[in-house]
């Protein structure tokens, strides 16, 4: 028996509420603000609803969904000029997110911001989302060669960043930031 349209919309639905809170966070520390951020998951949400089958066939929706969220920041970022981003996290990411709950996220949202938008996204893929290289450069769209450069310049750019070193000097004997 075939599928109905209903069954479809339902399925979505129930996959996008679901996928909502990581998708806005990713949004949030690609695009650095949370109107942009809601913008962002909006786009990727009617994208994606539009060719659900397809997306479903794809055998990792969420994968996918996430691809056209970075290709959407990507369009946007090319056609206007770089934006300063906030410093602060939504609480809305979910119980799961512990880095939304630590001290230190202010500063290293502000160092966040001063990378730009392509090592940013491969620094937010690699490490919030815990992508490989191969993922994240599916996701990006390049080699898995440029990943590694962009997500390697965006550390050590990360690591120079004066908030942070105030961080790591303050940080007790055997504690980590």
């Amino acid at each position: 028996m075939g599928e109905t349209k209903t069954d479809r919309d339902e399925e979505f639905q129930a996959f996008i509420v679901g996928a909502w809170p990581r998708l806005l966070r990713t949004a949030y520390l690609l695009a650095g603000e949370q109107y942009a951020a809601e913008d962002l998951v909006q786009s990727a949400a009617e994208k994606a609803c539009a060719a659900w089958t397809k997306v479903r066939r794809a055998g990792d929706p969420h994968s996918y969904v996430r691809r056209i969220l970075v290709n959407e920041h990507a369009r946007r970022w090319r056609r206007r000029a770089p934006e300063l981003l906030v410093d602060a996290v939504p609480d809305a990411a979910g119980p799961e997110d512990g880095y939304a709950r630590s001290d230190q996220r202010g500063a290293l949202m502000a160092a966040l911001a001063t990378l730009p938008a392509r090592q940013r996204e491969a620094v937010v893929l690699r490490h919030w989302e815990d992508l490989s290289d191969s993922q994240a450069a599916v996701a990006m769209g390049c080699s898995v060669g440029a990943v590694r450069s962009h997500a390697a310049k965006g550390i050590a750019k990360l690591r120079e960043a004066a908030a942070l070193k105030e961080l790591k000097d303050m940080t007790p004997i055997g504690g980590a930031v």
